[in-house]
């Protein structure tokens, strides 16, 4: 399984609020992102990468969080935006 990080991922992409943008023009899946990091772990917890690759795929498995941050935080964005959509059409 690929767990190296996105390579079109840099510093650039980082907002303000420190999370990373899913990167464009690829198809993005959550829970196969979730999946990479629990593998990343399980690599790690089982001892079965050489130091030096475990500090490569910890940086990896980071990278990957912030994007699944950036995905929930978008996504509860458009939550807040429809709800509130909602409670304006009920004052008709």
């Amino acid at each position: 399984m690929e767990t190296q990080p996105d390579s079109n991922l840099t510093d650039s992409n980082l907002t303000d609020s420190n999370l990373t943008e899913i990167p464009s023009g690829e198809t993005w899946n959550y829970e196969a992102t979730v999946a990479k990091v629990e593998t990343i772990i399980r690599q790690i917890e089982t001892g079965e990468l050489a130091l030096a690759d475990v500090f490569d795929q910890f940086s990896a498995a980071v990278e990957y969080l912030h994007e699944c941050e950036y995905f929930l935080d978008q996504r509860q964005q458009q939550m807040d935006l429809l709800i509130e959509t909602l409670s304006d059409d009920s004052d008709f």
